[in-house]
Formats: C-alpha cells, sequence, structure tokens
C-alpha cells in the first residue's frame, strides 16, 4: 500500500473522529479534506467504514450507561424512560432519512456552496441561541422530556444538509428546548449512537459489495484514527462548553463558511 495514500487515510480518520461530535460538520470536513488532499474514495467506501470508529467510541466512552440502561430495562423504570426518551428523539431522522437520503447524496453532497451557506447560517443561529436561549430547565440529558427528545430529534433531520452538522442541529435544539448547554451537548452524544448506527448500517448494505482487500489498510488506518481521534475529544468538549459555551464554534463555522465561499467563487476549490 502506498504509504502517501496511508498517510491520508490517518489525517481523514483524524478529521473525523474530532469533527463528529463537535458542531461544526464532520460531513462537511471529510468532503472538503478529501477534495483538497485529493483523496480518492470510490462509492464511498472509506467515509462509510471510518465513521464506525467514531460511533464506537463514544459508546465505549458511555458503556456503563449503555450496559446500565439495557440490563435495567425488564425492572428500572427510569432504564426504559431512557431508552424510550432515545426512540422518540430518532423517529424523526429516521423517517427523514428515508424519505430525503437520496437526494441529500445525489445533490447536496456534490454542492460546496450548499456546505459554505450551512456553515455560515448554522453559525449565526448558534450565536443567536446562545445569546436569546431561555434559561434552561433541563440540567441532565437523562432527564429530557420525552415531548422535548422528540423536538430535539425534529431539529436533528436538518443535518441531512451537509454543513449543517447532526450535533450543531441537536445541541440548537436543546438549547432551544431549555436544556443546559452540558446537558445539550451529552444529549446529542446519546442521540448519536442510534441514529449514527443506523446510518452506517445503511451506508454499508450500499457499499459491501465495493469492499476490496486492497483497501483494508487505508480503511483500518482510518477507522483507529477515527476511534482515537473521537475518544479524546468528546470529554474535553463537555468541559470546555460548559465553561465557555458554543460560541467559539459558532464562529469557526463563519469564518471556514466565508473562506469556503470565495475558494468555490475563485475556483480555488
Amino acid at each position: 500500500m502506498d504509504p502517501v495514500t496511508l498517510a491520508k487515510a490517518a489525517v481523514l480518520g483524524i478529521i473525523q473522529g474530532l469533527t463528529e461530535f463537535l458542531p461544526i460538520s464532520s460531513t462537511a470536513h471529510l468532503l472538503i479534506s478529501e477534495k483538497l488532499l485529493g483523496f480518492d474514495d470510490p462509492g464511498g467506501v472509506f467515509t462509510v467504514m471510518i465513521q464506525l470508529g467514531s460511533i464506537l467510541a463514544v459508546m465505549w466512552l458511555y458503556r456503563a450507561k449503555i450496559l446500565e440502561v439495557i440490563l435495567g430495562l425488564p425492572t428500572k423504570p427510569e432504564a426504559r424512560r431512557f431508552a424510550l426518551m432515545l426512540i422518540a428523539a430518532f423517529i424523526p431522522a429516521l423517517g427523514a432519512g428515508l424519505v430525503a437520503a437520496p437526494f441529500v447524496k445525489q445533490v447536496l453532497y456534490e454542492s460546496f456552496e450548499v456546505i459554505a451557506i450551512a456553515f455560515i447560517a448554522g453559525g449565526i443561529v448558534m450565536l443567536i441561541i446562545e445569546r436569546f436561549r431561555p434559561a434552561p430547565s433541563v440540567m441532565e440529558a437523562d432527564q429530557t422530556p420525552i415531548g422535548r427528545a422528540f423536538g430535539i430529534g425534529i431539529f436533528q433531520t436538518l443535518a441531512l444538509i451537509p454543513g449543517v452538522s447532526r450535533s450543531g442541529a441537536t445541541i440548537v435544539g436543546g438549547l432551544v428546548l431549555g436544556l443546559d448547554r452540558k446537558a445539550a451537548a451529552e444529549f446529542s452524544f446519546f442521540l448519536a449512537m442510534p441514529t449514527m448506527m443506523a446510518a452506517f448500517v445503511h451506508d454499508f448494505l450500499e457499499v459491501k459489495d465495493q469492499l476490496t482487500s486492497e483497501r483494508a489498510a487505508e480503511i483500518g488506518v482510518g477507522f483507529v484514527m477515527a476511534f482515537i481521534a473521537a475518544w479524546l475529544v468528546v470529554k474535553p468538549f463537555l468541559a470546555f462548553v460548559s465553561r465557555s459555551g458554543f460560541a467559539p464554534f459558532a464562529i469557526y463555522r463563519i469564518v471556514a463558511g466565508i473562506a469556503l465561499l470565495a475558494a468555490v467563487m475563485t475556483g480555488h476549490i
């Protein structure tokens, strides 16, 4: 395997892991990075497979919670309530994905203008919500009322648009619906587990026939780097937003969106 290709795979894996759970859109960062690095990903196989690394990282970090809920389902009302909360939040994304995913992947993923505009718009919305959000009434993610969980799930459907960010949409939804900053971020991690796993299974079934032994090395490198990067970033991110909020990420989105739009308009990308 070409060492240059492996190095690119490692870089892309790190980018995937670092950005998946931050409100800055991992999909957009991967699409842009693959373009800039000249990384060829026929059928999107590499992108699909390394996302599993990020999913497993957050599941590992919350393994105690997952095990507590699974073992408690038969006997503990709080475990059943937690599961129902996630199901309610997951349903809107499931419906929207089944209806809109083909259009999004075939049309919107090809447009860096859409990504740039989504970056900028998302950053502006995040700044507005940070300034005018209601006083938080939910301080723990697992205490989110079922109705509010469903509302956050509706916000998550916006993440079908590349550049919006799944975590960004769910966090904004959480803030609008009265969750504390840390609770909103942690809810986005909990919701990521069923949402990303379902997306992975769907995408894997589409690309499984294109998996070849020749690509095993680059996929393996990207997968491992995505796992490590996501594992390293989740807990510090929670601590950071508890102290400083989401404004730094909003400003980053706006600056990155303007830069990307300029690059598109001048033909540099």
